[in-house]
């Protein structure tokens, strides 16, 4: 696991990661909205496909409130592109963070060197770039959607 710790109030760390379209992805390109960093341990599992479901059935909230929600993993673009088209997730961006191997997974202290992948994490960024909410979850406890909008609307 990464020596890093963030926490709400710290400055969430830029990084640019190729989507399951291959288009590149700045998080600090969306400051002036809200962003929700889903972090799944790895596609194509059950936990995993309902949480990256999840944000895909709530884009309609996510806009309501000024937010992109962005799904993330270690696996590769190729394999997110299958995994979209086969969840049938559209709107919502499945980034990877394949190469170098889970570096932003460890620059937000969440890589587990043990297995090699995230652990399953939220976090909510604001409009000027700063963590408003994180969590991290126990490996196949999907993420709570109503207490994610709910700390969306309090943002």
């Amino acid at each position: 696991m990464s020596d890093q710790t963030l926490n709400v109030g710290d400055v969430a760390p830029d990084f640019t990661l190729k989507d399951q379209h291959g288009n590149a992805v700045t998080l600090s390109a969306l400051r002036g909205q809200k962003v929700v960093l889903s972090w799944h341990p790895l596609a194509w599992t059950s936990a995993c496909t309902t949480q990256m479901k999840d944000l895909e059935a709530h884009q309609d909230q996510f806009k309501q409130f000024n937010t992109v929600p962005l799904g993330m993993s270690v696996d590769s673009v190729p394999s997110k592109k299958a995994w979209a088209q086969d969840m049938g997730v559209k709107e919502t961006a499945l980034l990877a963070d394949f190469y170098p191997h889970g570096e932003v997974a460890q620059m937000y202290g969440i890589f587990r060197d043990e297995g090699g992948t995230s652990q399953r994490a939220v976090f909510i960024v604001d409009e000027a770039g700063v963590i408003r909410f994180k969590k991290v979850y126990p490996g196949g406890q999907v993420p709570d959607m109503t207490e994610i909008l709910q700390a969306l609307k309090e943002i």
